[in-house]
């Protein structure tokens, strides 16, 4: 009989829970939930070496454990430190995060264009919600900024290398997921951009889901391309037989057509099964999808908006009061 694992205590914002040794603190804050769990814009729980490349998920470690309570002098990267036990953490309740994180997201912005009101990304973009939240009213950056040239880098993938903040997930999926990656990370420092060598195009059966791991605008749908907004669509739970895939994806409708196909996402905008590129470019007629019914968006999205009746409000005295 196998011996049962140990778990081992950490407090998140004041919220304790038990995990599993080599748990990360991000992990940890997921299981919480709420508004302790930190953002991440390059951290993704199924590819491996991902995290530690955008410095949002900061935090600060006020105990390092229960055997030596002395807190980290420095901020660390939550997706990439494991928990002690013991251990206290502080994300929402400590002004060294907040600060920190709103001059990590200065730095993002600082060579990103202002493209929102024309990406495809946007109403589900992790940098526009980080933005919102601790982006500065203006940018301090008075030097020229970086600028790239639209490319396709393969039949139905547009790069906008202008967006991209470098969080090397394209990079990770293609590695780990397809049989050849012909793209990734070129040249070094302030110059480094996505790219593939001479001018390769990315041709796999699973190169598609880049474009649902990338968390900004920089890799987009040539086939939605400028279709339409987000929030106008409607996203339907449907599935198909797929040789390839499972088949279980997202319809996004626009009337009775399908503007678009992705994989599924959890809340924190992880794929769980990804999808083929037959699934997601070639399948846009209702006769290839079965229909599960409408998909559980957060509330607090742009794209839930208008897309369910709320029920009626419950009788009060001050609703019918003369």
């Amino acid at each position: 009989m196998s011996e049962q694992i140990q778990q081992i205590k950490v407090t998140i914002d004041d919220q304790t829970i038990m995990v599993d040794p080599g748990t990360s603190i991000l992990s940890a804050a997921r299981q919480i939930g709420g508004n302790v769990v930190p953002p991440a814009m390059c951290f993704y729980s199924s590819l491996k070496g991902s995290g530690g490349k955008c410095r949002t998920c900061l935090v600060e470690v006020s105990a390092g454990s229960e055997k030596d309570p002395r807190p980290m002098p420095k901020l660390v990267a939550s997706c990439s430190t494991n928990v002690m036990d013991g251990m206290i953490v502080k994300n929402k309740t400590s002004d060294r995060v907040i600060d920190a994180r709103k001059g990590v997201v200065e730095l993002l912005l600082i060579n990103h264009p202002l493209d929102c009101p024309v990406c495809d990304q946007a109403g589900e973009c992790s940098l526009q919600d980080l933005a919102f939240e601790h982006g500065a009213s203006h940018s301090r950056y008075e030097f020229e900024r970086r600028e790239f040239d639209q490319i396709d880098i393969g039949e139905y993938i547009k790069l906008h290398m202008t967006r991209c903040i470098l969080c090397y997930r394209c990079v990770y999926i293609a590695n780990q997921l397809t049989d050849n990656r012909e793209h990734g990370v070129l040249k070094r420092g302030d110059a480094s951009e996505i790219g593939t060598f001479i001018e390769n195009s990315l041709d796999n059966d699973f190169i598609g889901n880049v474009i649902d791991v990338c968390p900004v605008g920089a890799l987009t749908d040539k086939t939605f391309r400028f279709r339409s907004r987000v929030w106008y669509t409607k996203p339907m739970d449907a599935s198909c037989s797929c040789g390839k895939c499972s088949g279980n994806a997202v319809v996004w409708m626009i009337g009775d057509e399908i503007a678009r196909v992705t994989a599924r996402k959890d809340k924190y905008g992880e794929v769980k099964e990804f999808i083929c590129n037959d699934c997601r470019f070639n399948k846009k007629e209702l006769s290839d999808w079965k229909i599960e019914g409408p998909r559980q968006i957060d509330r607090h999205s742009v794209i839930s908006a208008n897309h369910y009746e709320k029920a009626a409000p419950i009788h009060t005295p001050l609703l019918n009061k003369a």
